[in-house]
């Protein structure tokens, strides 16, 4: 029932917002207005996303989120384990951030149009040119003052035990403008959804922003191995929280 209600939730708000999402495209075209424009459609999303979890009935736990700046743009860099992972982050960031994406979600219209209006990018990961201009644009979105988010395992992880290796080349954007690295660690989401397909289940997960890591600050051998660096402080986040979940 959860599964049914969200899926008709989200496909009404898709169709009864084409007007919305006209007026806030035609907005945006003026300068001035813009920021106002692309805010007011991260706000309209989040929304959308609050009553999502909460249908699914997902009791959030959050540590760290005073680590988040809210005043500069930064990278996020969650583990990767449920398509919830995303409404779960996207629901909480305090400004205007764009995901990277899959290509494949081009397939979907409506819903690829929200996104574009929200910064988001489609990654071809078959690729590699492509990939690389994907990445670029990211680094000018964070020079715009845009967040921005990637999931650096590359791949929704199946494993709950231990994360996929960091792919190196996620972590550029925060490389190349030297924006601060904020760590999510993502506990127990698959519960949501993934471990009971096509159902989804009320449950408990924990989401914790770590503290922020700015790679100007990292020894040489760290920046070296800058992916490895990053998920090792998000698997001693994750060990952590699962004492939350069990309690």
């Amino acid at each position: 029932m959860r599964f049914i209600i969200d899926a008709l939730f989200l496909g009404l708000y898709l169709v009864l917002g084409i007007p919305v999402l006209l007026v806030l495209h035609l907005i945006g075209k003026v300068d001035k207005w813009k920021y106002k424009s692309d805010l007011a459609a991260l706000r309209l999303v989040q929304w959308a996303f609050k009553v999502m979890l909460w249908v699914a009935g997902t009791k959030q736990t959050v540590i760290g989120e005073e680590n988040v700046p809210t005043d500069q743009p930064v990278l996020y860099i969650p583990n990767h384990r449920s398509y919830f992972d995303i409404l779960l982050i996207y629901s909480k960031v305090p400004g205007l951030t764009g995901f990277v994406a899959k290509d494949v979600m081009l397939r979907y219209p409506l819903l690829r149009d929200w996104m574009k209006k929200l910064y988001c990018l489609f990654l071809n990961r078959e690729n590699p040119r492509e990939g690389l201009k994907t990445i670029l644009q990211g680094i000018e979105n964070i020079k715009n003052g845009i967040s921005m988010c990637i999931f650096p395992e590359g791949t929704r992880n199946k494993v709950d035990t231990e994360m996929l290796s960091f792919k190196e080349g996620s972590l550029k954007m925060a490389e190349k403008t030297g924006c601060l690295i904020i760590p999510v660690a993502l506990t127990n989401t698959a519960e949501i959804f993934e471990n009971h397909m096509p159902w989804i289940h009320k449950c408990k997960v924990v989401i914790e922003y770590g503290t922020p890591i700015d790679p100007k600050e990292l020894s040489r051998e760290e920046k070296k191995h800058l992916g490895a660096y990053c998920r090792d402080r998000i698997q001693e986040m994750l060990e952590k929280n699962k004492a939350l979940i069990e309690a």
